[in-house]
């Protein structure tokens, strides 16, 4: 980590008072010298019919106000790389101007990251701490992958903006995901993954000793970088030679496979509403491909966080199977317990 300085804002709510230009930049020379920085300019408007906007250039960076008197809101500015903390302008303010509260918001400017989790619960927002990003772009196929070093989680592969598996926790994730079928239906012959391309349930499919395991994946970029960054959870099973990898949609793929070929189908797709009806639509051409009390199991989310979802796939499941069981993992770096869904094909 490289810190550069530190920022604080303050947005001073109440503020009935309309206090003069001369008053701000009486503040800001207060402020200053608590905080023992150099203001080297001020700039201020007046706008019409009200408003205010004052910046005070610093040898150390910058402060400004800005008015809302029809909001009655003013809100403050202050990012420094000097040695004093920005926060002592937090108790002068307080004391100098009238309010009923003040909103802070305090930010190190650092080299390290926060990354906003998407699967935060509603009304909580939560980020994961970045060291350093790894790899950061957009693949042949659209989707956009990055590599993100997690001062909590170790490396970790993110796809469109939501995490999919840590190398901290990833084992949790794949072990509990293959053997939820594997408690249904033992037998090991052959297997097929769709999606999954960060390779751990292929590397779990390997080390349960399945005799033939056909990799059904539509973003090699994935693999690839998943394969640089994170060959502890692959462990390049790509070259393994009970793997076929098949690239491309696999459901377009499945078609030419013949019928009652899989002992166990794992379907490692997101778990939204498009992959959901996307699923919901192929599911005859995967029974069809499934053996006779072979089992299919899918990741299908979090019942804490996003119930509606699990419950549309498990209705995916019913409808055709006529059955369904639902496996439970905690998974620390996505901060909550994780279902896959296992139906027997009867």
């Amino acid at each position: 980590m490289e810190k550069v300085g530190e920022h604080i804002t303050l947005d001073i709510v109440g503020t009935k008072k309309d206090y003069t230009p001369e008053f701000y930049e009486k503040l800001v020379y207060k402020i200053a010298k608590a905080a023992k920085v150099t203001v080297l300019k001020i700039s201020k408007y007046e706008f019409e019919p009200q408003g205010f906007t004052l910046v005070a250039l610093l040898a150390e960076s910058h402060i400004s106000f800005h008015t809302f008197p029809e909001k009655e809101i003013v809100s403050f500015d202050f990012f420094t790389c000097g040695k004093v903390s920005p926060k002592v302008s937090l108790d002068i303010i307080k004391d100098e101007m009238e309010h009923t509260n003040i909103i802070i918001k305090e930010f190190n400017r650092d080299t390290i990251d926060l990354y906003h989790d998407n699967y935060s619960s509603p009304g909580l927002k939560k980020s994961y701490v970045v060291n350093r990003v790894l790899e950061n772009f957009k693949s042949k196929v659209g989707q956009y992958i990055e590599i993100l070093d997690l001062e909590q989680f170790g490396k970790a592969l993110f796809i469109d903006n939501e995490i999919q598996v840590a190398e901290s926790d990833e084992h949790l994730y794949s072990s509990t995901f293959v053997n939820s079928g594997l408690n249904l239906n033992s037998n090991k012959e052959k297997a097929a993954i769709i999606g999954g391309g960060d390779g751990g349930v292929a590397r779990e499919c390997i080390s349960q000793n399945f005799d033939f395991i056909d990799w059904y994946e539509l973003d090699p970029e994935v693999v690839d970088v998943c394969d640089k960054h994170l060959s502890k959870i692959g462990e390049k099973a790509t070259e393994k030679n009970s793997v076929k990898c098949v690239w491309g949609d696999a459901f377009k793929s499945i078609k030419s496979v013949k019928d009652n070929t899989y002992d166990q189908i794992f379907v490692d797709l997101n778990d939204d509403q498009f992959c959901i009806d996307l699923a919901a639509k192929n599911m005859p051409s995967l029974e069809r491909i499934l053996k006779p009390k072979g089992v299919i199991t899918a990741q299908v989310g979090s019942q804490d966080k996003k119930p509606k979802q699990v419950e549309n796939w498990l209705n995916v499941f019913n409808k055709n199977f006529g059955n369904t069981k639902l496996s439970r993992v905690y998974i620390p770096s996505f901060d909550c317990s994780w279902n896959f869904s296992s139906s027997i094909n009867h």
